[in-house]
């Protein structure tokens, strides 16, 4: 005999639940009980929302994973559309949702499908994650020799999403072409003047450095700071964007320094610092 203790099934379906009673009782089986979902919306490109479709933005869980979202976040995310726990947590693991989840807390009114809301808890899935287990991650989206710990540890709390790593990670691979105008920084207070000397000591003070490590480099390149009477924050700068040749990194300077090691790090100095020798700043 079939039985079925309950169907948890759209909204859509309500109307048609006596039709589907009077089949169970044509059969002798069991009327089961029935749990009713909200509709899940999505949003139209102009903004609107309507029932969600591939149109209004619907993918498969398939998708979603190759678009970068950990498994447990989609599961987590699609578990509040239409349900609300008794207090306010919003990040649950899936043994938490097992003993948390209940029929009673299912709302009747739609939800919309947020992406933005869905990149939040992936992110902070990420954060929960270990450094070693996140390394394992993210070595598929690495074509690199790198210490794979070391960039986890940086890249956790900087990314949303998976499928951002390469991007991200690009510059640690090999030193973009740049506008060196990028060196000269109001805020940071770098200008033309002080560029090349920055670069020149800071070549000549990590080039006697044994202990390459971040502890230690943010130590000597903040003495350095002291030494030139530079602020701190602008010998950081034209360190960073020397060797990342972007303006925007995930982590700071001496991180950087770290993972690309000393002889990459000095290397991609030395070449910057020649090239702005002949370089006409503002121009």
């Amino acid at each position: 005999t079939l039985f079925r203790s309950h169907v948890i099934r759209g909204c859509e379906y309500l109307s048609a639940t006596p039709k589907y009673n009077l089949l169970y009782k044509s059969f002798g089986w069991e009327i089961p009980k029935y749990v009713h979902l909200p509709l899940i919306m999505g949003k139209n490109p102009d903004g609107s929302v309507t029932k969600l479709s591939k149109r209004a933005g619907a993918v498969s869980f398939l998708e979603l994973t190759e678009e970068g979202y950990l498994p447990e976040a989609i599961i987590n995310y699609i578990a509040f559309l239409g349900w609300c726990p008794s207090d306010n947590q919003e990040i649950f693991l899936l043994k938490e949702l097992e003993q948390k989840f209940s029929i009673e807390n299912i709302g009747k009114s739609p939800a919309v499908f947020d992406y933005e809301k869905l990149a939040w808890v992936n992110e902070q899935h990420i954060k929960l994650k270990s450094d070693e287990e996140f390394a394992l991650i993210i070595k598929k989206y690495v074509d690199f020799d790198i210490d794979l710990l070391k960039l986890a540890k940086i890249l956790k709390p900087r990314i949303s999403k998976l499928n951002q790593v390469p991007e991200v990670i690009r510059f640690l691979k090999e030193l973009p072409d740049f506008d060196l105008n990028l060196l000269i920084n109001k805020k940071n207070k770098t200008n033309k003047d002080n560029v090349l000397i920055i670069l020149e000591k800071s070549i000549e003070i990590l080039n006697n450095l044994s202990q390459w490590d971040n502890n230690k480099l943010f130590e000597v390149l903040s003495g350095l700071s002291e030494q030139l009477e530079i602020k701190k924050n602008a010998i950081m700068w034209v360190v960073r964007v020397a060797v990342s040749g972007q303006t925007v990194t995930p982590g700071g300077a001496t991180e950087i320094l770290e993972l690309l090691g000393k002889d990459e790090s000095l290397l991609r100095l030395k070449k910057i610092l020649n090239s702005c020798k002949n370089y006409n700043f503002g121009e």
